[in-house]
């Protein structure tokens, strides 16, 4: 029997974080958002860029919630 969207998840979640980044780029690429939300070839190009350097591991990836801390700590 398949499996249920919970354990998918939960396997998903267990991956390590270049790993669930790569997932969450082929889900959302998988919903076509292109027709809601159009892109200029410029913006196209970077963010293909950025993904590149993401999964070549060319760049550090900061978790949201610690970005959030310092821009706080910064700018109280």
């Amino acid at each position: 029997m398949g499996q249920t969207l919970k354990e998918i998840l939960d396997g998903a979640l267990a991956l390590p974080p270049n790993s669930r980044a790569y997932v969450a780029e082929i889900l959302l690429e998988s919903l076509d958002f292109e027709a809601d939300f159009p892109l200029s070839d410029e913006w196209r190009r970077e963010i293909e860029r950025r993904c590149r350097e993401i999964d070549a591991g060319a760049v550090d990836l900061v978790p949201g919630d610690e970005v959030m801390e310092a821009l706080k700590a910064r700018f109280p």
